[in-house]
């Protein structure tokens, strides 16, 4: 009986990460840029006027812009490795809760996860927009071919010696997906559901820290505006009320049920 319960509890952590590798996979064969006019200019201005930064020349750019010239090697190296964990942290903490057994809140993260997805990705079709580094490098005219880049990562790559980022962005069929920045939704999931659990202040801390370089990372590096990333984290809110929401809904259910 115990054993059958961990497979089920196993399954069911894992059933929502199957799905999502599923639907990605899928949108690859549907460009939102098929489906919707894509922003280049809008929000490149909106993120100029709200927070804009100014050069020496007087010139006022948008944060990816003055980033793009004024960076340092030890922020180059830093934001590559925030960046890194943008999946595979929340997974980890999930596997950790999943040992501990709290597979409850293993089981949270990835259904929740899956969720803030969803609504990831209906942001995508909804508003296609280039990142600020395609803004940078080709203007505001739509090229729907252009391949991926790695933008301020590339800084990382050079000074690491290995091309990792280059190769990672190199294979990312469509660049007009950049709102909202899920990179930024993923890692608030696991620190929602880390504060569910007492005696968890280092998990907690680690996890805040990493979700603002993450944030500061997607700006440093070119690929996401600041106005990406506030509506990213946005997301990841909606994504977990939603699954919240859902989650009450059938275990009220079930209990009424069990009760009958």
């Amino acid at each position: 009986m115990k054993l059958n319960k961990t497979a089920k509890d196993t399954s069911l952590i894992l059933l929502p990460v199957v799905i999502f590798i599923g639907v990605y996979f899928l949108l690859g064969l549907f460009p939102n840029y098929e489906f919707g006019k894509v922003d280049t200019e809008g929000v490149y201005n909106l993120e100029r006027q709200l927070f804009g930064m100014t050069m020496e020349d007087g010139t006022r750019v948008i944060p990816s812009e003055y980033f793009r010239v004024h960076h340092w090697a030890v922020a180059d190296v830093l934001s590559g490795l925030f960046y890194l964990c943008w999946v595979p942290l929340p997974f980890i903490y999930a596997l950790v809760l999943y040992f501990q057994g709290r597979q409850d809140l293993a089981r949270n993260i990835t259904w929740a996860f899956l969720m803030v997805n969803v609504v990831g990705f209906i942001g995508y079709y909804i508003y296609p927009s280039a990142p600020p580094w395609y803004v940078m490098d080709h203007g505001f005219e739509v090229i729907t071919d252009t391949k991926g880049s790695a933008a301020g990562f590339a800084n990382c790559d050079a000074i690491t010696g290995i091309p990792f980022f280059h190769n990672f962005y190199d294979k990312n069929a469509n660049v007009f997906a950049a709102i909202p920045s899920l990179h930024s939704a993923y890692n608030p999931i696991a620190f929602y559901y880390s504060l569910k659990k007492q005696d968890n202040r280092i998990w907690q801390t680690i996890l805040a820290i990493v979700s603002a370089g993450i944030w500061f990372s997607a700006v440093y590096s070119g690929h996401h505006y600041i106005i990406d990333v506030i509506l990213g984290v946005l997301t990841s809110v909606a994504g977990i009320a939603i699954y919240e929401l859902l989650r009450r809904a059938v275990t009220g259910k079930a209990s009424l049920q069990r009760q009958q």
